[in-house]
């Protein structure tokens, strides 16, 4: 059995971005954690009054619960840092909490945004998880992935960041259905076609990604940091 944590940004980032694999990790027996690091309701208010918005919060709080309940995860945190405005936190602070998740949870594998979304948010949760996964002796994670969010991740134009160029991918034909299924419980963050973050994207997308490595349906990856322990290495051989 592995042990897996999902760091994401925003409630729904979790699904779009690997969501199939989840569910994949879950029928394989893994342990999989959810840690969702900001609130998802406040970014397009001039004054953030958390307050104001506690039905809605409340709302996606439960739909997270029961997205993540239909992936088969073992535990969900939801944080309650400011959406969409984390480039107001200091990074150390989002360091110190991700550190306290691995030390915690203590995962072979961690999944995470990319460097290059427009989304500030995931930006900084990946510089957080960069430095919170530093390689020093005694740290448990050993496969480090990036994953894609659609509007997000493609709306970054090439020569602004970093390109998104997956180099693993994990086929996700017999759990499409069950992202598909957990997608469809955030229907307020969803959008209506041709959007990019509609179901019908969602799952072109998915489609693609598999007929590009010859499968029905998969999510892509960038690989971050991959290391091999010397007794895995020599079972192998």
């Amino acid at each position: 059995m592995k042990k897996v944590l999902v760091v994401a940004a925003h409630p729904d980032d979790e699904v779009l971005g690997c969501g199939g694999t989840i569910a994949s990790h879950t029928r394989a027996g893994d342990e999989v954690h959810v840690v969702i690091l900001a609130e998802g309701v406040t970014s397009r208010d001039g004054v953030r009054v958390r307050e104001d918005r506690n039905e809605e919060l409340s709302e996606l709080a439960k739909a997270a619960h029961t997205a993540n309940e239909i992936l088969g995860v073992s535990s969900l945190t939801l944080h309650n840092l400011p959406d969409n405005r984390l480039d107001s936190v200091d990074l150390l602070d989002l360091v110190k909490l991700v550190e306290g998740c691995i030390q915690a949870i203590k995962p072979d594998i961690l999944y995470t945004h990319h460097v290059g979304d427009v989304n500030i948010d995931h930006r900084r949760i990946h510089e957080a998880v960069i430095a919170a996964t530093r390689p020093q002796p005694g740290q448990s994670v050993k496969t480090l992935l990036f994953f894609e969010v659609q509007s997000s991740t493609e709306w970054q134009p090439p020569g602004s960041a970093a390109v998104f160029a997956p180099n693993w991918f994990v086929d996700i034909t017999s759990t499409l259905c069950q992202k598909m299924d957990a997608l469809k419980v955030y229907k307020s963050e969803m959008r209506e076609w041709p959007h990019s973050r509609s179901t019908e994207a969602v799952e072109f997308l998915a489609r693609w990604r598999g007929s590009s490595i010859g499968h029905e349906a998969a999510e892509a990856f960038v690989l971050g940091r991959q290391i091999i322990s010397e007794e895995n290495q020599c079972q192998k051989l």
